[in-house]
């Protein structure tokens, strides 16, 4: 019995988080909508939080990322564009092309935060939907 008691939490867990991308997704459609590619990764962050706040998600910015080597607390400086209810990394680029790199880059920030799911959006495209990658942990 706890295996299927296990196996529905996680189901209803994948199903909220779900819920929560597509509600991140629509917010960062309606946004390119109304901007369309071209901008700076700023603009589009600050109208994507605007968006977000519209639809009553939690979310923080630029939030630090300090790495730990070897039980030393690094402060290097990197930053995770946005983060929302504590559990989805918003990754934002405004570039000609994503690349594997920026896909490792958000794979490391899972990892290093624990975090379970990240968006890499780039709004330099011309229909978002091509400049999508989701990735779960």
């Amino acid at each position: 019995m706890s295996t299927n008691i296990t196996t529905e939490t996680r189901r209803r867990g994948e199903l909220i988080e779900r819920e929560l991308t597509q509600s991140i997704l629509g917010a960062a459609i309606d946004v390119h909508r109304s901007l369309g590619p071209g901008l700076l990764e700023s603009a589009y962050e600050e109208c994507l939080c605007h968006d977000l706040g519209l639809r009553r998600l939690r979310f923080e910015r630029q939030v630090p990322l300090p790495l730990n080597y070897k039980g030393i607390v690094l402060e290097c400086g990197y930053r995770l564009d946005v983060v929302v209810e504590d559990k989805v990394i918003l990754e934002l680029k405004a570039i000609e092309q994503l690349l594997p790199v920026h896909e490792a880059q958000l794979m490391t920030y899972l990892r290093l935060t624990g975090k379970p799911i990240g968006l890499l959006i780039n709004f330099n495209v011309s229909t978002l939907r091509k400049g999508i990658i989701r990735r779960v942990l």
